[in-house]
């Protein structure tokens, strides 16, 4: 909160000249009566702000309230209406002008009309105070040139209506008003006011005031010569430039200046020092967003008569300990203290223990303070304003006791602020903001809140707040804001909350609340936001939620609301956006829905909604922007009415993805203001013709999971993204008419696409992803496809590609993923691939490649998955990489090649990615990909969905990013596609080589590996002891080489263990028991002739075999963590995810029996844990 200065002198007042009855002159009161007959009350406004309704002839008119009358003759010298909500036209011949004898006149905040007529205020001689500020629209020209006739005028206030004053007027203005002390033009568009006319000013002036005034460049030096000035604001004149010569001169002629307010003006040029020759009697500074460079102005510490400091938004104004400390010591007659965005990050919290005990206002927010903040500060007994919000990194506890009973204003939002909320806040009778927004608080809310009967904002959002809400705010009758989203609140919603009468925005969402909703209520006729999403509500939409007068945005999405929504017979009409998506709703669209004309979002996806939508329901929503019907499985659209075309003119977004619909809707065609179009997953079949849609300007076009054969995209020429993958299509790729400069998104994998890419392809410069993967495409990949140079992902995989992989990779330096899977490219990798920094994903297996092992992109900093799996890879693998080489990679997968040697140990060393994995990166399960956007020029984090996006100056519904991150993995001879890539999954595989030598006892290190695979090798030697170490180690295949030895105990050690295959070696003695090992079956071992003992038939029988067993758990021991196997379909219950991926995992081959016992036994613990 900043303080504003306004310093004007005060009309005459009422209580020191009182008038004795019957004084009022009978002219008077009628001119004043008949103006009460001209005047209405403003719509906004209530009748107990109107004191002009209290006027009646009964009572002398000069004991009329706002009426001062001269004591002596009667006659009227004073009129204070301001601040009344009046609506009247002050023409020429307005009864006010009857008043001649009128000495002050305050029309201040009313909603006057002055019409483009002369005034008649040149029958005011004697009036000496004129305050006609947001008073209403007045025209400039006309009001100047009567009021310059004011000769009397002491002062005058004008701000806030709009008016524009020239040169020639405002020195009309100077020349005539020579007994000016108070002068206030606030938003008066001065801008082609010269500076020296304000060298006219007259010379008694004491109070100036020019804020928000346009005033331009050079500040203007000819205030210096106003001597007498008591208070000079100039603020927010964005344009002004204050050099340090001129701010010396100020602070060298204004010696009496009390007030000086100078926010928003350009004082980068000036000297702290210059601050050192500042009158020591100031007593208000506001320096808001001046420029103020690096140091803090210590000068400013030896005003020692500062009521009031504000140095707010100097972003680069650095304030160390030292300083404050000696600010605080020196001003103790400080009440208001403002330093929002200076940065304090080398105060010491504890400085502000030495606070004056006077002080009443304290905003340090957006400062960098940083520790535990000093509790005492919430008990200085003045303080009404505490404002710590937004340093991230301060903390500390509310006090027990003694929180300052004068608080009207409390922020500590997104500070580290933690601990229960004590009782004691409902000591705090005097606060109306409480905002407590993304702070540590827990525990529950406790019943005192109800004694803040004049709060009007109350916001805990984002916290650990839990339990039930207490049913406290009954006599919160000033509640406006109410925001308890984002805790771990339960049971039902307090019944109080909905008999409030004054609350504007209300958000429970994102709790565990159950509701259910009232039947029926008595308040929120002002509620125009509603969030309660989110939650675990089960109950029927009441009524009453769609007849609230004022509410335009309703979001109850991601609940558990059951039912139809039930006919309502006078919705509220001003309703905009609805959000319903993700609950149980059934029936059909109310149709109270076609009677809302204002909706312009509706979001009725993922529920159980059937019925057949028309298009001449639609075109009854004529502001309509945004309609989601997505995931409805039982609803259709009419497609029959054949030869009528709407237009829909304000419609943007139509989603119907998931429904029952199998045919293209053609009375879209007409649909030009239509840009997003989702009709994916339904049983559309056949052609889209031209005719159907040459009527649309589409930009995001998403027709996939259906049953087309064809479409003709050269009816589009915007289109920026499009999605035709899993269709029927056939022949070759579709030609597309976009400009070349839009297209950024094409997905048309999955379909019977036969020939080449098409060299128009390379055109579209501003393409992000191209996905063209498994169709029947062949040729070369066009080398003209290195013109891309903002492509993101690169996805060409199980087509029929073939030659070499050209050189395209020169300037991708954003490229995240590359998908050649599955072709029949041949050749050595392009080198130029060490250009794509940004490579997460690179997989070329299942190819015809020669080359040896690229060692050389271990330099890519984000490469987390390399698969060269089943291609002509040979030599041996250095052992001598760098040790920064390869930091972030988790899955290598070189099987089916050709490598010789040994394995590389150094090279097992440096992999950073496999190694100790955080528990914190375990819990908040991350995914490849999720860390990058496809903005183009930009990467970070994918935003949520939001309908109010822009792009290219429009209102814009930009997709989702929908690809796919997906690789293939072997497991036991099994191929399996996971469609989401945990980055904590961690992966070896450089089985079916000719490596040889032993197993490195560096394997070992890597104790984050959850699959390690180097079966079919000719690898001699023991199994290292240290591979017992690899405590996630899920999946061990050491099958068909030549290890020698027993097989080492420290295996037992795997309790992660799932698959263990160790068949077709030379191992022998006894095989260990207990744990995970008492789950394998012969299969294990088969091919090792000197093993013996369970589960083989072979038993151990000398001593030396034999061994006491370990305590052998039960197979179902429920004892077994999330991660007990993670090779599994989705999560079920309450959506958590059991395995690698959020979608699925496809088998190529069978369906295990030992993952679908794994997948069945953890189901049956995850449901049980929801339950």
């Amino acid at each position: 909160m900043l303080l504003q200065f306004r310093v004007q002198s005060s009309s005459p007042s009422q209580s020191s000249l009182h008038s004795p009855p019957h004084l009022c002159r009978s002219e008077e009161r009628s001119a004043l009566l008949d103006f009460k007959s001209t005047t209405n009350l403003a719509k906004y406004c209530s009748s107990s702000s109107d004191i002009i309704q209290t006027w009646n002839e009964s009572k002398d008119c000069c004991l009329w309230e706002g009426i001062t009358c001269d004591k002596l003759k009667g006659h009227v010298i004073g009129l204070d209406l301001s601040s009344n909500c009046l609506e009247a036209n002050l023409t020429t011949n307005s009864s006010l002008f009857r008043l001649e004898k009128l000495q002050s006149l305050n029309l201040a905040y009313n909603e006057f009309s002055y019409p483009n007529i002369s005034f008649g205020f040149h029958n005011w001689e004697s009036l000496t105070y004129l305050n006609l500020s947001n008073s209403g629209y007045m025209n400039g020209s006309l009001l100047f040139d009567e009021i310059s006739l004011l000769s009397k005028l002491v002062s005058l206030d004008l701000s806030h209506n709009g008016l524009f004053l020239d040169n020639i007027k405002f020195q009309m203005l100077v020349h005539n008003l020579t007994e000016l002390r108070f002068f206030i033009l606030d938003s008066v568009n001065m801008s082609l006011v010269v500076p020296s006319s304000l060298l006219h000013l007259t010379s008694s002036l004491e109070h100036l005031s020019l804020r928000s005034c346009n005033l331009q460049r050079n500040f203007p030096s000819q205030v210096f010569q106003l001597t007498k000035l008591v208070s000079l604001d100039l603020s927010d004149n964005d344009d002004l430039l204050l050099d340090n010569i001129k701010f010396q001169m100020l602070v060298h002629n204004l010696t009496e200046l009390k007030f000086l307010i100078l926010d928003f003006v350009n004082m980068s040029l000036v000297v702290p020092s210059s601050l050192l020759n500042l009158t020591s009697s100031l007593e208000h500074l506001s320096l808001r967003s001046c420029n103020l460079q690096i140091n803090f102005p210590s000068q400013v510490i030896q005003l020692t008569k500062l009521v009031s400091l504000d140095l707010s938004d100097n972003d680069d104004l650095l304030l160390d300990n030292i300083k404050f400390q000696m600010l605080v010591h020196n001003l103790t007659e400080l009440r208001f203290l403002v330093l929002d965005f200076v940065n304090m990050s080398l105060v010491v919290p504890s400085s502000l223990l030495n606070l004056t005990s006077s002080l009443e206002h304290l905003s340090l927010s957006f400062c960098n303070l940083q520790g535990n903040f000093p509790n005492q500060v919430f008990q200085l007994p003045s303080l009404q304003v505490l404002d710590l919000s937004y340093n991230f990194h301060l903390g500390s506890n509310l006090p027990e006791s003694n929180l300052s009973s004068n608080l009207e204003y409390l922020n500590l939002a997104n500070t580290n602020f933690s601990g229960e909320l004590p009782h004691s806040i409902g000591n705090l009778k005097l606060l109306k903001e409480l905002n407590l927004d993304s702070c540590q608080f827990y525990g529950s809310i406790p019943r005192s809140l109800a004694n803040l009967t004049k709060i009007s904002y109350l916001d805990f959002d984002s916290n650990h707040l839990q339990g039930q809400i207490p049913n406290v705010f009954g006599k919160m009758r000033k509640l406006t804001h109410l925001r308890f989203s984002n805790n771990n609140f339960d049971g039902e919603i307090p019944t109080s909350i909905f008999n409030l009468t004054d609350l504007t925005y209300l958000s429970l969402s994102s709790n565990k609340l159950v509701g259910p909703f009232p039947q029926n209520i008595s308040g929120l006729p002002f509620l125009r936001k509603f969030q309660m999403d989110n939650n675990f509500i089960t109950t029927r939409i009441p009524s009453w939620l769609f007849s609230l007068p004022s509410l335009s945005y309703l979001d109850l999405q991601n609940n558990r609301l059951i039912g139809p929504i039930d006919h309502v017979e006078m919705p509220n009409p001003i309703l905009q956006e609805v959000y319903l998506s993700n609950n149980e709703i059934s029936g059909s669209i109310p149709s109270f829905f076609l009677h809302l004309p204002n909706l312009t979002i509706v979001d009725l996806s993922s529920n159980n909604v059937s019925g057949t939508i028309t298009p001449n329901m639609l075109s009854k929503l004529v502001y309509l922007e945004h309609l989601n019907l997505s995931n409805n499985s039982l609803l259709s659209v009419n497609n029959n009415e054949t030869g009528v075309y709407y237009s829909f003119p304000n419609l943007w977004s139509l989603r119907f993805s998931s429904c029952n619909i199998n045919k293209f809707p053609s009375f879209l065609r007409k649909a030009e203001s239509l840009k997003v179009l989702d009709f994916s997953k339904n049983k559309i079949s056949g052609q889209i013709h031209k005719w159907e849609i040459d009527g649309m300007s589409l930009i995001n076009l998403n027709i996939s999971y259906n049953f087309l054969t064809g479409i003709d995209l050269f009816a589009f020429a915007y289109l920026e993204s499009v999605d035709l993958s899993s269709n029927l299509l056939h022949g070759s790729l579709p030609i597309l008419s976009t400009t070349w400069d839009y297209m950024e998104q094409l997905f048309i994998s999955r379909n019977n696409l036969t020939g080449e890419i098409p060299s128009s392809y390379c055109n579209f410069t501003s393409l992000i992803v191209l996905v063209l993967a498994n169709n029947s495409l062949g040729g070369k990949i066009p080398e003209c496809l290195g013109n891309l140079s903002d492509l993101f992902i690169l996805d060409l995989q199980m087509n029929k590609f073939n030659g070499r992989i050209p050189n395209l990779f020169v300037n991708y330096s954003r490229l995240a993923t590359i998908h050649l899977n599955g072709n029949q490219l041949e050749g050595m990798l392009p080198r130029s691939l060490v250009n794509c920094s940004h490579l997460e994903i690179l997989d070329v297996g299942n190819n015809n490649l020669s080359d040896t092992f690229p060692h050389w992109l271990g330099v890519l900093p984000q490469l987390k998955v390399l698969i060269l799996r089943s291609n002509r890879f040979h030599g041996a693998i250095s052992n001598s990489m760098p040790v920064f080489y390869f930091p972030q990679l988790t899955i290598i997968d070189v099987a089916q090649n050709d490598f010789t040697g040994l394995l590389p140990s150094n090279y097992f060393k440096i992999l950073r990615g496999m190694r100790d994995v955080s528990q914190a990166d375990k819990v908040e399960l991350e995914y490849v990909g999720d860390n990058v956007r496809a903005d183009k020029g930009h990467f970070g984090h994918i935003g949520p969905y939001d309908p109010r996006m822009t792009r290219r100056g429009a209102p814009f519904f930009y997709p989702h990013f929908n690809y796919k991150y997906s690789v293939k993995v072997v497991m036991k001879g099994l191929e399996m596609e996971l469609e989401k890539i945990l980055t904590i999954f961690t992966t070896i595989d450089f089985s079916s080589n000719r490596f040889h030598g032993e197993i490195p006892e560096e394997l070992g290190e890597l104790n984050s590996l959850i699959v390690l695979n180097l079966s079919h090798n000719s690898l001699n030697g023991h199994i290292p002891s240290s591979l017992g170490k690899l405590v996630e180690l899920e999946s061990l295949d050491l099958s068909s080489n030549k290890l020698k030895g027993r097989i080492p105990e420290q295996l037992t050690k795997l309790t992660f263990l799932s698959v263990l295959n160790l068949s077709h070696n030379e191992l022998v003695g006894h095989i260990p028991e207990g744990k995970q090992f008492s789950t394998f079956s012969n299969d294990s071992y088969i091919g090792n002739s000197g093993l013996c003992g369970l589960p083989l038939t072979e038993k151990c029988h000398n001593k030396e075999e034999l061994r006491a067993p370990p305590s052998q758990l039960d197979e179902e021991d429920d004892s077994t963590t999330l991660f007990e196997w993670k090779f599994a379909l989705a999560g079920y219950g309450c959506g958590l995810v059991l395995g690698l991926s959020l979608g699925y995992i496809a088998f190529t081959t069978g369906k295990p029996w030992w993952v679908v016992k794994k997948v069945e036994k953890y189901q049956q613990k995850l449901v049980g844990r929801c339950n």
